[in-house]
């Protein structure tokens, strides 16, 4: 079954979720208008929907953002791209052959949409978040409710702490999180309401952290 989410619009003034392939995946599109320049982020299995979306907004794919590395999340980059021309972005050290690739700190745009990027270690050595308006994209590290594992290979809990304490602590409480996959109560949440909510962000010491991940 595909289904697909309302999001609270801002800016960008067009963005789809679509829930896609057979393990609850979140795949986006993104753009400034209809019929704009726009992003693609995490096209997964079975992304017919995903080209079908972007038909009916004639929306102008210029990048296809990969949070990270796992196969769930890249699937679908070939069909987009032969079916856009749009380039493919990773963060510099996925082993995916990307078009484009970033760090943190790296920025695109896309016609209106200025996309920033957020190094966030942990779930892989790859994984990002992308930034756009009020929204950002979290992959597997954070999902609504939880965090990802670190138990996959390279995987590391210290990293996770890191980016947790650093990265998505230090984000601004109205930003609408945009994970990964659909494992949470609901499809988005925001950034303030996962600092009080999701136990995986209780102040903890990096020792009690790798403990409670151990668990």
């Amino acid at each position: 079954m595909r289904v697909k989410y309302a999001v609270p619009l801002g800016r960008p003034v067009l963005l789809e979720q679509l829930h896609i392939g057979p393990y609850q995946n979140f795949s986006y599109l993104a753009a400034d208008r209809e019929g704009g320049d726009g992003i693609v982020i995490d096209p997964s299995f079975e992304p017919a929907e995903l080209i079908e979306a972007i038909d009916r907004h004639r929306v102008k794919v210029r990048y296809i953002l990969n949070t990270h590395r796992h196969t769930d999340h890249i699937a679908g980059n070939p069909s987009v791209k032969e079916h856009t021309g749009a380039r493919i972005v990773a963060h510099r050290v996925a082993p995916i052959g990307q078009d484009i690739s970033v760090d943190d700190g790296s920025t695109l745009d896309a016609g209106g949409l200025h996309v920033e990027v957020i190094s966030t270690p942990g779930h892989t050595p790859d994984s990002v978040f992308y930034r756009f308006g009020r929204y950002v994209a979290t992959g597997d590290t954070l999902f609504v409710g939880e965090c990802g594992r670190t138990d996959l290979p390279g995987g590391s809990s210290e990293e996770m702490f890191d980016t947790l304490v650093r990265k998505v602590r230090a984000l601004d409480d109205g930003l609408i999180v945009l994970p990964g996959h659909d494992y949470g109560a609901t499809p988005t949440s925001t950034i303030g309401d996962e600092k009080r909510e999701n136990y995986t962000l209780k102040e903890r010491t990096r020792e009690e952290f790798l403990r409670f991940m151990r668990e």
